[in-house]
């Protein structure tokens, strides 16, 4: 608990340290091929790496960067990582990234502030390809066809449109991983990203779970899916877990219940994810004494992942006015979180666009 109460006093203070500082965008850039990825490596599995060495081969002598959130160590679900940043920075240098940095504070925001300062990086680092794994199904080919032509391709309520052509590419919902693909596409067009020809798609590999490897390793016994990683991942785990450095599921619980039981009704009602009916339901429930109480408390018609990112709110009490200044900024320091050798950070460092760099363990 100590350990994440202090990575969590850190990151609030990178946050509002981020927030002081403005983007400082160089006109300068080398003609150096830089592909960038985005995801968690909550842990690094074979899906990952499969996606990682399809890209690299398609793409000779480029620079593979990997983007993984983030602040607050809180994921796309609003659960605690399997382990922080660094460590996960660590694994995807050890299969082949050639730097890391940290990508925006996913399980503080909804999916579309994340998505939108996403884009915003990508643009910063001036990207030229972007690897991204997918599930196929039966029509979703023209979507990705549609997407590398550049179009603006846009989610809405079970329908899937093409905002270049006006055009309904899909009347249903699309999956988790395939959603991504559509969402992040529609925030580059909103940041002015012109993304035409630059994604390289590739099919996901089955036989990976990620679901089954963090319940494999919450328990201290991951035998069962030692197939599902790289022996770098699987090398790193047990050095972790023998040094107690698994997060997975620990929050700060005690902050959450001080939020949740202390903020005024305005207070509730300012934090990001809020709104003035959740903020009333927790107001009315309380006094809480454990956690459990408070996710009782949410609305139904809430999703899990939402309801799990309205903990880490409470456990990070940021106002809805401040992520929007935060994304306004987004990236204002382009932090990097591991880099293979010095060759491949002056690389880096020539080829993006932002001047604000700065190294985790500065």
């Amino acid at each position: 608990m100590l350990k994440v109460r202090n990575i969590l006093k850190r990151d609030m203070e990178l946050f509002f340290n981020d927030l002081t500082q403005d983007c400082k965008v160089s006109s300068d850039s080398s003609d150096i091929t830089l592909l960038a990825d985005f995801t968690e490596y909550n842990p690094l599995h074979n899906g990952h790496f499969h996606c990682m060495k399809v890209a690299k081969q398609q793409v000779n002598e480029s620079l593979f960067v990997a983007i993984v959130p983030g602040l607050f160590e809180r994921s796309g679900r609003g659960i605690p990582y399997i382990l922080p940043r660094e460590i996960r920075a660590e694994m995807a240098i050890s299969v082949g990234a050639d730097v890391v940095v940290e990508g925006p504070p996913m399980g503080i925001m909804g999916s579309g502030q994340y998505s939108l300062s996403l884009a915003k990086m990508f643009k910063a680092l001036n990207t030229d390809f972007i690897p991204r794994g997918y599930k196929a199904f039966n029509g979703f080919g023209n979507i990705l066809k549609r997407v590398n032509m550049g179009h603006h391709i846009a989610p809405r309520p079970y329908k899937i449109i093409d905002k270049t052509t006006g055009e309904i590419l899909l009347k249903d919902k699309l999956t988790e991983d395939n959603y991504v693909i559509v969402s992040f596409s529609n925030s580059l067009s909103r940041v002015g990203f012109d993304f035409k020809d630059k994604f390289i798609f590739v099919e996901r590999i089955g036989g990976v779970s990620g679901t089954l490897i963090r319940k494999s390793i919450n328990k201290n016994d991951f035998n069962n899916v030692l197939d599902m990683m790289p022996p770098q991942t699987i090398n790193i785990l047990r050095r972790e877990i023998k040094n107690d450095g698994i997060i997975f599921g620990i929050r700060d619980e005690e902050s959450i219940l001080d939020v949740a039981n202390n903020y005024s009704f305005e207070e509730l009602s300012s934090l990001n994810l809020f709104n003035e009916k959740l903020a009333k339901r927790i107001v009315d429930k309380r006094p809480f004494f454990d956690v459990n109480q408070i996710l009782k408390s949410i609305p139904q018609g809430f999703s899990t992942h939402f309801t799990q990112r309205v903990l880490s709110i409470l456990e990070n009490p940021i106002k809805k006015e401040i992520i929007s200044e935060y994304i306004n900024k987004y990236p204002s320091t382009v932090r990097i979180l591991s880099y293979k050798n010095k060759e491949s950070l002056e690389k880096f460092k020539k080829k993006i666009n932002n001047e604000n760099i700065s190294l985790f363990a500065d």
